[in-house]
């Protein structure tokens, strides 16, 4: 995955070669261009991907526990006189 320190390095060199010539309009572009880009690519942030992580976590161990209940119920089911 791109580390975002990396593009933020480039862009600030990028934007210290071009601050003093007339390729500031370039510049501006070229940050909407990859804005665009980054925008189509569905890219989560970090701390959301690891709320999601954690509400996966969660519904996993209530799954998992439902599961262990509803087998101990079919159990009791079985296991009783009828």
């Amino acid at each position: 995955m791109l580390d975002p320190k990396i593009l933020e390095d480039f862009g600030n060199k990028m934007s210290a070669l071009l601050a003093n010539s007339p390729a500031k309009d370039i510049e501006k572009n070229a940050k909407a261009l990859l804005g665009g880009l980054f925008g189509k690519l569905d890219l989560v942030t970090r701390e959301e991907f690891d709320i999601q992580a954690q509400l996966l976590a969660r519904t996993r161990e209530r799954l998992q526990a439902l599961e262990a209940r509803v087998e101990a119920l079919e159990k009791a089911r079985t296991d009783s006189p009828q």
